[in-house]
């Protein structure tokens, strides 16, 4: 008879196990701890279910969260290259715009400086956009990441889901001493143990209960903040890509504008102004033997010679045997600038007068325009 109790008895229990499994399988097992759990009644279920999602919803938020601070910090990486290449390339510009000058206008010289301004405010515009990046976008996600409000509401559904699997280990202890009081219920010692395991699994879902709601409301918390803090940032950065890229077409208006002006200046038919010039005929012999003082007609033009090198910018053709007959590119040593704007020079092996407003003057040209003008 005894050997048919504790039979009946092991029945029992495995009746009890099999009851959990099957709770546990329809259930939504498999908890945010990596362990099944217990289902003891149906407000505890839909607390557990909720826990679930918010230990789920947390943790892909934190791993978007850490993949937007790592591409924001390799965008800052790959960018400060990028400044430090458009910033030596600016200094080669407008070293190249103030050292060379052009010998046929400064029209090169220029668009170099003005490339060169341009590009430094666009490289000043993009450190700007870096710094932003860092400060406003990857610093507060990183921070939240790894920050102890998120650790703490984890470490909090991780207590809850030890408590439930304790929880379900009571359980099934109360099943046994149950079956074993109901085998023997005269039986002092079985029936006090009985109420001793009932006690403690009181206490278990009294206290399961309080920590569920406690976890749950920490999860949910972080869940908000997390949701709030990554559209933040994500409109920030958005923001600070916008406000930079219509700083940067700006600027490239600006500066193709200025292109485009130096063109047409270039393209446009030009005609000097000499009304006062053509009015007057070059000076006579004696005029030019005066010795006029030609550094103080044309602001020091003439060297301490007196001779200096001009280009012709527009052709003059003479109109008498004292007048030189210059054509644009020609380069003229002038001898001598009279106080009625004609000045006396030499080119091509000819000497005569021709206005000097024809000409500019040039402090550096080829060896072979020397040549030629001798």
């Amino acid at each position: 008879m005894e050997t048919i109790r504790k039979q009946a008895s092991k029945l029992r229990e495995q009746v009890a196990r099999q009851q959990q499994a099957v709770l546990r399988q329809f259930g939504g097992g498999g908890g945010y701890g990596g362990s099944d759990t217990l289902i003891t009644d149906e407000e505890e279920f839909h607390r557990h279910q909720n826990l679930e999602k918010l230990y789920i919803s947390t943790r892909s938020a934190k791993h978007f969260q850490r993949d937007i601070a790592r591409g924001v910090q390799g965008y800052i990486v790959t960018g400060s290259k990028q400044v430090e290449i458009g910033t030596k390339l600016c200094e080669d510009s407008r070293k190249y715009g103030s050292d060379n000058t052009c010998t046929i206008g400064d029209t090169l010289t220029r668009a170099s400086l003005s490339f060169a301004n341009a590009r430094a405010f666009m490289e000043k515009e993009r450190a700007n956009l870096l710094k932003t990046l860092g400060t406003q976008v990857a610093e507060p996600l990183r921070a939240m990441v790894m920050g102890a409000l998120l650790e703490d509401a984890r470490h909090l559904a991780q207590r809850y889901d030890r408590m439930r699997q304790e929880a379900e280990t009571q359980t099934i202890e109360v099943s046994r001493r149950q079956a074993k009081v109901r085998e023997n219920p005269s039986n002092p010692e079985l029936v006090m143990k009985l109420e001793s395991a009932e006690a403690k699994l009181q206490d278990l879902n009294s206290n399961m209960t309080i920590l569920g709601k406690e976890a749950a409301s920490a999860m949910a918390g972080v869940e908000d903040q997390q949701q709030n803090q990554t559209l933040q940032r994500l409109l920030t950065l958005v923001e600070a890509e916008r406000s930079y890229h219509q700083r940067i077409l700006e600027i490239i208006e600006r500066l193709e504008g200025e292109m485009r002006l130096e063109q047409q200046r270039i393209e446009a038919p030009q005609t000097p102004q000499v009304e006062n010039i053509t009015s007057s005929p070059p000076p006579s012999y004696q005029e030019s033997n005066n010795g006029v003082d030609t550094s103080q007609m044309h602001n020091g033009t003439s060297d301490a010679m007196g001779y200096f090198l001009g280009e012709v910018m527009f052709p003059y053709q003479a109109d008498s045997d004292f007048e030189l007959s210059i054509s644009v590119g020609d380069y003229v040593v002038i001898r001598e600038v009279a106080s009625s704007g004609w000045a006396e020079g030499e080119c091509k092996g000819k000497a005569g007068w021709f206005p000097y407003d024809y000409i500019e003057r040039r402090d550096r040209v080829l060896a072979t325009k020397v040549i030629e003008v001798l």
